[in-house]
This record gives C-alpha cells, structure tokens and sequence, in this order.
C-alpha cells in the first residue's frame, strides 16, 4: 500500500524530532545514558530473531561497545575519579579508541559500497578517513558542566559525512532510507542548532546508536511507518555519488593546505586571532 506524504512528514518529522531530544538527553545526563546503554546490550536475544546478516549484527556490536567506553571516560573525565579502573579511562587511549571506532565504521559503510558497485561514493568515504580530526590533538573529553566529547570535525567535514552517509544508506537500506535520513539529519542539526560543530560526532554516536537499537528490537517498524522502497533510482545513486566524489577533492585539499601552511590549529578549532589554542 502507498504511503500518503503527509504519513511521510509526520513520521519523520517526529522521528528527527525525538533524536535531537535523546541526543540532547544523552548530553546533559550522562550517568543515566550510561545505565541506558549498558542495559541495551541484554536486547540481545531481540536482534537474532529481527536483523539479518553479519554486517547488521556488527554493525550494532560496534556502536553499542564503544558507546559505553564512551559513556564511562565521560564520567571519569567529568568527575574526576580516582582508582586504577578510572583514571585508565582518562588516558589518551580512550580519544584513540573512538577514532579507531569512526574510522572503522566509515569503512564499513565503504566497503559494502564498494560491494554494491558505488565506486565513485567510495572515494568519499577514502577521502573522509583520511581527513577525520587526529587524536589527541583534535579529541578531547571537556569537563566543562556536560562532560561533552569533543571532535574538532570542520563544517566541511560534517557536510561531508552526511552526504556521503545519505548516499550510502539510499543504495544500501532500500526500505529503510527514510528512517536513516532522520539520523543524518538530526545529527547534523544538533549542532548546527548549538552553533558548534564539534559536537558532530558526538550527535553522530547518539543518534546512530539509538536508531540500530530500535532497529535491532523492533524488526520492520521504520519500513510500516516510512517505506521508501518506491524511491530507489539507479541514476540518483550514481550522479549523487559523483557528485561526493567531486566535492571531497576541493575539501582534501583544502585540509591538507591548512596543515601544510600551520593554520588547522586554529581553522580546525575555529579560534580567534587573540585566542589560545586548547591542547588535547
């Protein structure tokens, strides 16, 4: 049956909607997202029976482990704990870690490009690897009042992600392409809305989180809501993936100026003249 657009603008309306909250939820009370998420990993037994594939099931795996690292070097972080356990989470292996995690799922997504035959979106995800913000140096934990994880991702990059992960999931998730647009663009809102972009990946993590968990516990919900099986076209996947792969070039570029010349300290952090640049 064709779904009405109306059902279209209120389903994902309402579900871009609820991400922003659960991300600004997540943000501002991290010993209850840490309880939340601790508490996802025994769904288990609900994903078996409502995803299929390996790619699926890793994929979930790889969000839901880091997510809890994350959750806990934030509270280290924040409060300051003290004892072996705690103050291990307040090394710099932790910032390592979560780029390791970024990098590996921008692979993923490239590599089952690269299966689907999206050659040109491909080299976007390459290009996205490549230039993804360096720890220590451009990571870090703030223990300022939310203990926000701190990326310093540039708007370019962000733009970036999101059209590549657009891409990506339209040649991918068929069905569920709808529902994926929700946590792309929630992701990209959030911070365009706190006019800070570092909190890109931040929202990005939430966001994506909270989206395979639902998926993985509720099986076909998105597709009965938000079907968009009837708007998959070969063409669009292929000029769309010609265009990331035009538009990443200038921006490679452009990255590798700004840390050639020794600007990206300041470009990447988008500091001031007069300003001290933070460090780690």
């Amino acid at each position: 049956m064709e779904i009405p657009v109306w059902q279209y603008v209120l389903s994902m309306g309402g579900y871009t909607a609820l991400l922003i909250l659960i991300v600004h939820f997540m943000r501002k009370h991290y010993k209850i997202s840490n309880w939340i998420w601790i508490g996802a990993l025994f769904t288990f037994p609900l994903w078996l029976r409502n995803i299929e594939g390996w790619f699926r099931v890793f994929k979930t795996l790889s969000i839901l482990l880091p997510i809890i690292l994350f959750g806990l070097a934030r509270t280290s972080n924040y409060e300051d704990r003290k004892g072996k356990g705690w103050e291990f989470l307040q090394k710099g292996w932790v910032m390592w870690t979560l780029y390791g995690v970024l990098l590996l799922n921008i692979m993923e997504a490239t590599i089952k490009d690269y299966q689907l035959g999206n050659m040109m979106n491909v080299v976007c995800g390459v290009v996205l690897c490549i230039t993804a913000p360096f720890p220590t140096k451009y990571w870090k934990i703030y223990k300022g009042k939310s203990s926000d994880v701190i990326a310093y991702t540039t708007i370019g990059w962000n733009f970036l992600y999101t059209t590549w992960n657009g891409c990506f999931v339209y040649g991918e998730t068929g069905a569920y392409f709808a529902a994926s647009l929700c946590i792309i663009f929630a992701a990209e809102i959030y911070p365009l809305v706190k006019r800070r972009p570092e909190l890109y990946i931040m929202a990005r993590v939430y966001t994506l989180a909270t989206h395979l968990l639902i998926r993985a516990c509720f099986g076909d919900l998105f597709p009965s809501l938000m079907d968009a099986s009837s708007w998959h076209n070969a063409e669009v996947l292929k000029y769309w993936g010609i265009i990331n792969a035009i538009v990443c070039v200038p921006y490679a570029f452009w990255y590798t100026w700004q840390l050639h010349t020794g600007k990206a300290e300041r470009t990447f952090k988008r500091l001031k003249n007069n300003e001290i640049p933070l460090q780690g």
